[in-house]
């Protein structure tokens, strides 16, 4: 495969990365080669220091190089760049091709600088969302310069850097502030969220992400304690469910989860990426999501499956004559894993569900 003896070698998949979402704030400083787009707001000293530490070695590396291999030279849009290490593999992998990360995190734009550096004009990093993907391709339209959009990647969900600091409040292990957006500069916290929300449509959120029969209660446990850091929405949720009844692992995973997917609005970003990136990819192009929960991994399979039969429904003995066209080819019926080996070097991988689908020929 075109490229992937130099890539693999020397690849150790240790810790996972993901998500994208909004940001109108970017640093300044950077390496002279790597061009980022800044429209200037204060940053924490605190968070481009950690950009320095902000190590990605993405999930399933090879599984997305593999997919992007032998497309036409073009422009590569990575758009939850994190760290920079898919980024990086796919524009060792393709030479002539250019490349665009969009990112919300300050901190992951800053640290996917330095790494991507040495790739020079080739990169353009932006803040944004993924579901902004349209209009971020129109203010790049100088970058792209009419070539073809010839590969879209999104790595959904939260870094391991963004995880492991306990100040970003995503993780239940450690106490800190309930925060949880992906851009601190802008947008509610996880505990202001929790000041607006009311029980029953917190309750239909814990149920969208697999929070059974105690939903209800651990909603007005929540809002009845107002957590303000992550230790008192953890004491929530346990106060809710009795110990026989917790299932393996945290009790408050999915609770977490729910939050951190509300407070930056993903789920409305992830059905607005998926239309872009298909009605923006080339003919003959590849649309790659990497999930991290199943809510999200339907969507992505529900999307694509709608996009091969060009939203069909007629029943499949007779066959299609609605007149119906086709504008995808899915890889598969079912999401690519990590193996066992990469499971292994990064728990975290074991959750990963990967979904690709090309472009076809108008």
């Amino acid at each position: 495969m075109k490229g992937m003896n130099s890539i693999r070698t020397g690849t150790a998949l240790m810790t996972m990365r993901s998500l994208a979402i909004d940001t109108d704030e970017d640093i300044s400083s950077t390496r002279p080669n790597c061009r980022l787009v800044s429209t200037h707001s204060p940053a924490s000293i605190e968070r481009l220091q950690m950009a320095n530490n902000f190590e990605h070695t993405p999930v399933l590396a090879s599984e997305v190089v593999d997919l992007f291999a032998d497309l036409p030279v073009g422009v590569l849009v990575d758009a939850t760049l994190g760290g920079g290490g898919h980024a990086e593999l796919l524009l060792d992998a393709a030479p002539e091709s250019r490349l665009i990360g969009i990112d919300r995190d300050v901190v992951a734009r800053h640290a996917a600088g330095e790494r991507l550096a040495r790739f020079g004009e080739r990169v353009r990093i932006v803040p944004g969302t993924f579901g902004d993907l349209v209009g971020i391709l129109e203010r790049e339209s100088g970058f792209v310069n009419g070539a073809p959009i010839v590969g879209i990647l999104a790595d959904l969900g939260v870094s391991s850097p963004q995880l492991d600091d306990a100040a970003r409040g995503f993780s239940f292990r450690s106490d800190a502030p309930l925060d949880m957006r992906m851009d601190q500069t802008s947008g509610m916290t996880a505990a202001e969220f929790l000041l607006e929300v009311d029980a029953q449509e917190l309750t239909r959120l814990l149920r969208e992400h697999g929070e059974g029969r105690f939903a209800g209660a651990i909603s007005r446990s929540i809002i009845s304690s107002a957590p303000r850091t992550t230790s008192e929405l953890v004491a929530a949720v346990e106060r809710a469910v009795p110990p026989a009844a917790r299932r393996r692992g945290h009790v408050a995973t999915r609770v977490f989860q729910a939050l951190r997917v509300s407070v930056n609005d993903e789920e409305s970003q992830l059905d607005s990426m998926l239309e872009s990136a298909i009605a923006h990819v080339s003919a003959g192009g590849v649309v790659v999501v990497i999930s991290y929960h199943s809510g999200e991994d339907k969507v992505v399979k529900k999307v694509f499956a709608t996009a091969a039969t060009g939203g069909c429904t007629c029943p499949s003995e007779l066959g299609c004559v609605c007149g119906a066209v086709p504008i995808m080819r899915v890889l598969k019926a079912s999401a690519v894993l990590a193996t066992s080996d990469e499971i292994e070097r990064n728990p975290r991988s074991r959750s990963a569900r990967l979904r690709a689908a090309w472009k076809l020929s108008a």
